[in-house]
């Protein structure tokens, strides 16, 4: 049995005026092609919308509480909204539940597939609290539930991505400039797996997997960086 909106609104806690908002804002193109004469749109538009309020409320609120370089509150936000920490925030709140998926995307156990979802699915909650009650409530969603993770970035340089992290302390401790190397590749052209190892000098120090060079060469050196105890 498919959970309440009601139910979500008390776990976001936001009360909508109108729930279709809320209904529009979870569902995923995929269910509209199993029911063509369902009511609603699907939610792409809602998320365009949503990324850019959260985008706004991050930026307005770093911009109004730290005094601090645009390059520092640029690596701050994009560590806020990026779509790892969205999905989190996502599954978290428990929104997956009440998506509306297609049989096959609802059985799909692909982690990167559900976090896509999830990040998505979050700013187009956004975009529906917005155009639903407005700029102040969405602030207060969006300060409660991100913005709170924001100290812990600071605290734990997280905001420093793994692999600018990773070439750092390898040139202070070692005076090497880590190079990355694709292991193997495998999977289908549009969905392609790569295990890339990261090296200092000739020694394989890590390896990390990804749905891209790039994602692989982060992974990778988050694990370097946990090897070394960096």
């Amino acid at each position: 049995m498919k959970k309440t909106l009601s139910e979500l609104e008390k776990r976001i806690d936001v009360k909508f005026k109108d729930t279709n908002f809320l209904k529009t804002a979870l569902v995923h193109r995929s269910y509209l092609n199993e029911h063509k004469d369902f009511s609603l749109d699907q939610n792409e538009r809602m998320e365009f919308l949503g990324d850019a309020v959260l985008e706004l409320v991050v930026t307005d609120y770093l911009y109004k509480n730290y005094d601090k370089p645009e390059g520092i509150l640029t690596n701050w936000r994009s560590s806020l909204v990026n779509g790892e920490r969205l999905a989190s925030i996502s599954e978290d709140l428990g929104i997956y539940d009440f998506m509306y998926l297609s049989k096959g995307e609802s059985k799909d156990n692909n982690k990167k597939a559900r976090q896509y979802i999830l990040a998505n699915a979050f700013e187009a909650v956004v975009g529906a609290i917005y155009l639903d009650r407005g700029y102040e409530i969405t602030r207060q969603f969006i300060e409660n539930n991100l913005v709170v993770h924001l100290e812990k970035i600071i605290k734990d340089k997280s905001y420093i991505d793994a692999k600018s992290m990773f070439q750092e302390r390898a040139q202070e401790m070692s005076g090497i400039t880590p190079r990355y190397k694709v292991s193997s590749e495998s999977g289908p052209d549009h969905n392609k797996k790569f295990i890339v190892g990261v090296y200092l000098d000739k020694d394989l120090v890590a390896e990390g997997d990804g749905y891209s060079k790039q994602e692989a060469q982060t992974a990778a050196a988050t694990k370097g960086l946990e090897i070394k105890k960096w």
